[in-house]
């Protein structure tokens, strides 16, 4: 009866007062003019002023099952399409909920606004003693985040909106986070124009443009170079430069690696593409050049630092380094020229300035080609586990399988261990910008969402998820929001019933000669490392999912087409070898990764 009743008065005082707004709709409308559409997040009574006006606004909220689901949804949104990705998380529980997310995006480098609720005014800050949901969520965010602030007062909630926003939109993308109290949210308040103002008045909207003297000496050091080498990083995902990318490496020449943040920026089919997975090829590729262009890529850890002998020695091999973060400029390998802009403004300056005409440098031709050929023998060498037909499947099978039957611009969602591991090494990348994981922090279980905001990105495109068991079993809930909000996912979930990649470092820490001789150790004799089954196929199912289970690798394709012809979103449990399973390609590149290069 007392929320009757206090609906009712609810409902009399709009009658009374209709042309006064909540607090949170203040919100609800700079995001409708920022342009966006959709907000991803579970709802809440403290902030229901910000989301019963989404609609109006023109928006759509997307309902996950875990708040932390909502900002790798709203990650994925905004990688692939470049626009803001937003969020939401009522306080105390919710906001403990959303953390892994907020880490993760941030470090990802994902542009992402994360709009929270804590408790009224006057009971925290400080606290009053014992206030009911409430922890110190903008001092526990600002660590992990690009920015957290908290709004006082109503009076500042526009400017603080407009702050947070336009750390959005500055420098290297990540999270964003904007606390606002309940008592704010909730408020009944007289509209005021000045609350409202075009993004072009508070921030800038055109992306940095390049010193056209560095444009200029970059050129010259491109012209000059005989065996050149474009590293490209997530910067240009973000700068939507996949475009200009593939027109400056085919027009000049330039083979191209990659990091692993920036897997999907080119075709892999062209000739001057150097695929991650080919390890000692980008090795070879990255030492043997005389200049390199670095764009947009912190040249991190799994860049091996910039470090010989993965590279060139500095003094050897001369370097470019763009970056809209002038942190990341020369900070851990010495450049030549260091160029702060926009990726793309940086490239299309380029190839104004190298003009229309294709290079023709034999010497470069040649570097290509002799890539090109150790690419195709590193293939045939990795495509000898394709040859094994035995049950249950290897690995391989379920990558390559994906390749052949989804479109060529479906979105590739990978995530696990080691089955991230096989995913990326049979999967062929031929649209840019159609694939998503974690590779900055290796996050088990943010594929499940990350494939959910792909689709809701993209509607008419496949998107598929390559996902271990382990990773699955982090979020497996999340099965019932695809089927509750119409979207077509297919989840390929690798079962081999066990932590893989931490099983085998386990197993050679353990008893190094008996895994070399036996491959795998009993579970007897590892720990923890094993996990009892879940029949993922049957809980889809029970979700009102379409669920298959194989462990054929013929009976793989017909699995993938039913699941499409289903029209819903699928589970495809595939029964996969759990002793090859661990055995994954190129598992001595990434423990060797964790140790100091010595140049």
């Amino acid at each position: 009866m007392t929320v009757i009743k206090d609906l009712g008065l609810t409902l009399a005082h709009r009658a009374l007062h209709p042309d006064r707004v909540k607090g949170g709709a203040i919100l609800g409308r700079m995001l409708e003019l920022e342009g966006v559409t959709d907000v991803f997040g579970i709802i809440d009574g403290t902030y229901f002023g910000f989301y019963e006006s989404l609609s109006r606004h023109g928006m759509r909220l997307w309902s996950p099952r875990h708040e932390t689901c909502a900002a790798h949804m709203a990650g994925a949104y905004a990688r692939l399409t470049g626009r803001l990705g937003v969020c939401m998380a009522s306080n105390g529980p919710g906001v403990a909920n959303i953390l892994p997310g907020v880490a993760v995006e941030n470090a990802e480098g994902n542009r992402v606004l994360l709009i929270t609720s804590c408790r009224r005014t006057g009971i925290t800050d400080p606290d009053r003693g014992g206030a009911y949901q409430y922890f110190r969520q903008v001092d526990v965010i600002r660590p992990m985040a690009k920015l957290s602030v908290a709004v006082p007062s109503v009076e500042r909630l526009p400017e603080l909106a407009r702050q947070a926003l336009r750390a959005c939109f500055t420098g290297r993308p990540g999270v964003v986070h904007l606390d606002v109290p309940e008592s704010v949210m909730n408020a009944d308040l007289d509209p005021h124009e000045g609350w409202y103002r075009q993004p072009s008045a508070y921030r800038v909207t055109t992306g940095l443009s390049p010193d056209r003297g560095a444009v200029r000496a970059a050129a010259a050091l491109l012209r000059a170079a005989k065996r050149p080498v474009i590293h490209a990083g997530s910067g240009v995902t973000h700068a939507q430069a996949t475009a200009e990318l593939a027109a400056l490496a085919r027009s000049q020449r330039v083979p191209v690696t990659t990091s692993w943040g920036a897997r999907a920026v080119l075709d892999e089919r062209l000739d001057v593409a150097v695929p991650m997975q080919h390890v000692e090829v980008v090795n070879r590729a990255r030492t043997e050049a005389d200049l390199v262009l670095i764009l947009g890529s912190r040249v991190g850890e799994t860049d091996w630092w910039g470090k010989p002998p993965y590279w060139g020695r500095p003094g050897e091999q001369r370097t470019i380094q763009v970056d809209l973060d002038a942190d990341c400029l020369g900070r851990t390998r010495a450049a030549d020229l260091l160029v702060q802009a926009d990726v793309r403004l940086f490239l299309q300056g380029l190839l104004e300035e190298l003009g229309p005409a294709p290079v023709r440098e034999p010497t470069r031709d040649e570097f290509i080609a002799r890539l090109s050929a150790d690419r195709r023998r590193d293939r045939a060498r990795l495509d000898e586990h394709l040859s094994d037909l035995s049950l249950p499947m290897g690995s391989a099978h379920v990558p390559a399988v994906c390749r052949r039957v989804f479109a060529d611009d479906a979105i590739a969602v990978m995530d696990g261990g080691n089955t991230a591991i096989w995913a990326n090494f049979f999967h062929e990348v031929r649209v840019p910008d159609s694939v998503l994981g974690t590779p900055k922090m290796g996050m088990l279980g943010a594929g499940v969402s990350q494939a959910l905001g792909a689709k809701v990105a993209y509607p008419n495109r496949q998107v598929f998820c390559v996902i271990g068991d382990g990773a699955m079993g982090f979020h497996q809930q999340e099965i019932e929001t695809a089927v509750r909000n119409g979207l077509q996912v297919i989840y390929l979930v690798l079962c081999d019933r066990q932590w893989g990649m931490v099983k085998i470092n386990q197993s050679f820490a353990l008893d190094p000669l008996r895994t070399i001789v036996k491959r795998s150790l009993p579970p007897e004799e590892t720990i923890n490392a094993d996990l009892s089954e879940t029949q993922f196929d049957v809980l889809a199912r029970s979700m009102g999912a379409h669920g298959e289970r194989v462990a054929d690798p013929l009976g793989l394709e017909g699995a993938i087409q039913r699941s499409l012809r289903s029209g819903k979103p699928a589970v495809i449990h595939v029964d996969v070898d759990p002793v090859r399973h661990m055995w994954a390609p190129a598992l001595k590149t990434f423990k060797d990764m964790h140790a100091e290069p010595a140049g």
